[in-house]
This record gives C-alpha cells, structure tokens and sequence, in this order.
C-alpha cells in the first residue's frame, strides 16, 4: 500500500454521521520534503497462530506492547503498555491493521482538556480479531473487523433506538486507546462489525474512516474542514443534497471538498459569512448546517447560517458557553451528540467495499505508529488532515 500527500495540507447530514490483514509492517520509507509526505508501507500478511477455544483462543505472545500514551500538554509518547487481553466472557482482542489521530485528541494535546495523569490514546480502529471471550458468537477469530468509538451491546432499548454511543452499557474506547499494537473490545458482538473477508490494502484507510468520522436538505453548509467536516461533504453528495457549501480558508482543503462533492466555497466567518450564505440562498439560510469543529464561535456560525425551521447537526464537542437568545429566537431544530457509529457501519462497510465512496482521501499523512508524536504535531499545526497511524 503506497500513499502520497495531496499538495498541501470526521458523517448523516444532521443526524450527522460517523482498521486488515494478519501482518506485521515493515515501512520502506517515510519521506519529507517541505509540506508533502510521501510513505511506503509494505505489508506481510501472517494467519493466526491458533483456533478458538470453547471459551477463547489463545495467543501466545509478550505481555507488553507499543502504545501512544499523553503525558502533558505536547507530550505524546510512545512506550511499552500491558498486553490487552479478555477480561470478561464478551470482550474481544484484535491486533490493530491501522489507527489514526482524531481531531477530538488536540483537545488534551493542547491543554484545552484537563489531563488526569499519563493517559493512553487514540479511539478510532480497524484490525483482525485475535481472540475471542466465550460469549461472543458473532465475532469470530481470524475476521477483519470495524468498531466504534464507544463499545455498545447494541440490543439495550436506546442501541434499539439508534443510538448506540449512548447505550446503558457503553464503554469510551478512548479509556483503553486504540492508538496500540493490540486493543480489548468490549461487547464485542455489539461493537464490532466484519467485512465480508480480508480487505485489499487500498480499502484500509477508508475502512478506517468509518469507524469514527463518516456515518439533509436540499442546500447543505458544513462548518469547519477537518477530517469530520470534509467526510460531512462526502455525506450530504451521497444522500442528495443539491447545493453544498463547505466553509474553508486553506486551498488543500478546499480542493478537496470540491473532489467530495462541494459546489461552493466561502472563506469568510462571522457575519461576514452568514451574509455570504445568505447570499446563496435567496437570503434565507441553508436548509442544514453541520457543525464539526466545537468552538462557540463554530457554533454560532452554524446557527447564523441555518434558515428558521433548518437543521443543524453538531458533533463537535463544544467548549464554552452559548447565549441562549441566539438559539432560542434562531428557529432552528439542534440535534448532536457522539454520533452513533454502529447504526451506520453496515451501510458505510458495503459503500466502501463496493467503491461507491473513498472516504480514506482524508489521510493525507500516514507514518508508523513510531512516529505518533509527528501526527500530532502535524495535525496542530495544520499541516495535515488526518494522519493514519500503522502498528
């Protein structure tokens, strides 16, 4: 698998919707030069070393691994963690095919989120099952398979209801951090979902995408162009919308929008923005807005450029405050919240499989799990999307 930097340089519209191969990875090369990347990834598949078992299938191995672990503020490392294995009867344990660094991590990387001591990282994941709890029955060892960001039964009334990241029983898979050779997947029959055998290398980041950021009316603005924003694009061309209005101010990124399906671009922000949304649209507002940053300033935005009886979708985590008068006389229906990633993995499994969509372009910066503080750094900085991480 070889993948190149664009030239610079997290998915429903608003209900805003949201890892490969046995193998170790040995990486040819990774080269810089001024702001592209270009790595080489070579891939040796391995089988698995054992069956399962009445209870669960064991594999021999150390009883560490390499995970990312946030120490401070700009302090990401990479060091020896314990091994994962089953610790209840329906967990699962995978070796990771690839990880990656979301947006939602340079909250801590900055010091806008409180760290309470050494904290693994990363919540996004694809890989192949190596064992197995003895309750799980769908999931099976050998299986290459996509979970969410939050571990659910997915049978619970509220998993039932479409919304699984707020089962009864969930569980953060940020707490166990999947930026690692090897993860624990609890509830692993309701987290999980496989492909339909062993992907081909080039589907690896799009399969990866999934599992956190790609998951309307007829005029769609998105704001914010990050991976969430970009993938937000992606979504509304695939269900329809007709006019999609992507607000970014950095050209790559911009290029890329259009390549996902974006019909115009504003670079302007605050009321400067709202007019030029307005202008588009007759003077109305769109008919849905997708909020995928997190900042009040953000927010607003959203709400500024949504018609009265529009959507806004938010799935930027906000920080601040927001002036209640705003939302109350703006006339618009706010729905948000960790986007449910489980309702939609079937669906977005089989667009990908089939190669209706190629939501993996948001990687633009792929390295070895080795050099993890580089893809934090990176993303701070701006220098790239989404950086794609390889145990």
């Amino acid at each position: 698998m070889t993948l190149t930097t664009p030239d610079g340089s997290e998915p429903d519209v608003f209900h805003v919707a949201y890892r490969h191969k046995y193998g170790q990875s040995s990486y040819a090369d990774a080269m810089v030069t001024g702001d592209a990347v270009a790595t080489t990834l070579q891939v040796t598949p391995r089988r698995p070393q054992s069956q399962t078992t009445t209870e669960h299938t064991t594999i021999e191995r150390s009883n560490t691994m390499r995970g990312a672990v946030l120490y401070a503020p700009g302090d990401i490392r990479l060091e020896e963690r314990a091994e994962p294995a089953i610790t209840e009867p329906t967990d699962a344990v995978i070796r990771l095919s690839a990880t990656c660094v979301c947006g939602s991590d340079l909250w801590p990387y900055r010091g806008l989120d409180p760290i309470k001591g050494p904290a693994p990282m990363g919540h996004e994941y694809v890989g192949i099952v190596e064992e197995v709890g003895g309750e799980v029955k769908a999931i099976k060892p050998g299986q290459f398979v996509i979970g969410s960001f939050f571990a659910s039964d997915n049978t619970c009334e509220i998993c039932r209801a479409g919304y699984q990241t707020s089962c009864i029983h969930r569980q953060p898979m940020g707490a166990i951090g999947t930026q690692a050779e090897r993860a624990r997947i609890p509830l692993a029959d309701g987290t999980l979902v496989a492909t339909p055998d062993l992907p081909p290398d080039d589907l690896i980041p799009s399969l990866l995408a999934a599992s956190d950021v790609l998951g309307t009316g007829e005029t769609v603005v998105v704001v914010g162009d990050g991976a969430v924003g970009l993938l937000a694009v992606m979504a509304a061309k695939h269900l329809g919308a007709k006019r999609i209005i992507a607000m970014s101010r950095h050209r790559p990124r911009q290029k890329l929008a259009l390549e996902f399906g974006a019909t115009d671009i504003i670079e302007e922000r605050g009321s400067d923005g709202s007019a030029r949304i307005k202008d588009l649209t007759n003077g109305l507002g769109a008919h849905s807005v997708i909020e995928a940053v997190g900042t009040p300033e953000s927010m607003l935005q959203a709400i500024h450029a949504t018609r009265p009886g529009g959507h806004i979708g938010y799935v930027g985590f906000t920080h601040g405050d927001l002036p209640g008068d705003q939302l109350f006389f703006s006339h618009t229906h706010l729905h948000g919240g960790p986007a449910p990633v489980r309702r939609f993995l079937p669906e977005l499994i089989e667009l990908i499989w089939n190669r209706v969509i190629d939501p993996g372009k948001v990687f633009d910066l792929t390295l070895p799990l080795d050099q993890v503080a580089d893809g934090y750094r990176a993303m701070d900085e701006r220098q790239a999307v989404k950086t794609l991480l390889c145990p």
